[in-house]
């Protein structure tokens, strides 16, 4: 069994598989002040509740854009699993073609969707992550990846909207029935939801006209379900698409 972990900003995803089998997922709160043992125990437990033997892990591989919890996570890895982990970055064999000016500047996370979406679909393909940034990646026909663009994520940008207006309150990230609020609540949401559907068509849209061919798009994170689901111009929404992109980046460098 392969374990793998898709660490964002604000949250991890931890994901086990046997073979190309999604055997069970995880989602845990990026933590950096946990260290080694404490995630150790923590995915213990989590592995006693789920039935699955620790032991039956055999590879690791880490796709992380928080620096500061690598240390802690190898640590785990090698004294809970007996693994030294795969860690995604520059070096690792992905398949792709990175066309970026400076291909280090690329975030594993995007690489790792990269791989995903063009091992499963093919391209050309542009892919949306809805996480603490929603991001843009777009590879071609042949396996390179052009690059894309990033944007603040729909929860961060709430979070400054609140903190900076005092009588805003929190609200549910939920689509309202009707685009004409009557309330604050429902206002906030129509302009925080809305907002970022106009964001998402208003790119792709741009974008699909500096690609030749026919452009699927895939979109993955949080959120990516519900934004789908007011616009045409996602094809696919893939909610495991990072988690498998490491497996087959694992499959790539095994051995």
């Amino acid at each position: 069994m392969v374990l793998v972990f898709d660490v964002g900003n604000t949250n991890m995803v931890v994901g086990v598989f046997d073979h190309s089998k999604l055997v069970t997922h995880w989602r845990l709160r990026t933590d950096t002040l946990r260290t080694s043992d404490e995630y150790g125990i923590l995915l213990d437990s989590l592995f006693r509740y789920h039935r699955i033997n620790m032991q039956d892990i055999t590879a690791v591989i880490i796709s992380s854009v928080v620096p500061s919890l690598m240390m802690e996570l190898e640590f785990m890895s090698q004294h809970y699993f007996f693994c030294k982990p795969l860690v995604v970055g520059p070096g690792i064999k992905t398949g792709l073609a990175i066309k970026y000016d400076n291909p280090r500047e690329v975030g594993a996370d995007r690489v790792v969707n990269a791989v995903g979406a063009y091992q499963k679909y093919g391209g050309p393909l542009i892919i949306v992550d809805f996480g603490t940034a929603t991001t843009f990646c777009v590879v071609n026909e042949t396996g390179e990846y052009l690059g894309g663009a990033i944007a603040p994520g729909i929860r961060i940008s709430t979070e400054a909207l609140v903190n900076k207006a005092s009588k805003l309150p929190r609200v549910e990230l939920t689509i309202p029935k009707t685009l004409i609020g009557k309330n604050t609540v429902m206002s906030m949401q129509i302009g925080i939801m809305y907002g970022f559907v106009g964001q998402v068509e208003g790119i792709i849209g741009r974008m699909k006209k500096e690609i030749e061919g026919s452009v699927k798009v895939i979109a993955t994170g949080g959120l990516a379900s519900i934004i789908a689901r007011e616009t045409s111009q996602i094809d696919i929404v893939d909610e495991f698409l990072t988690l498998d992109g490491l497996r087959m980046i694992y499959e790539m460098n095994r051995g």
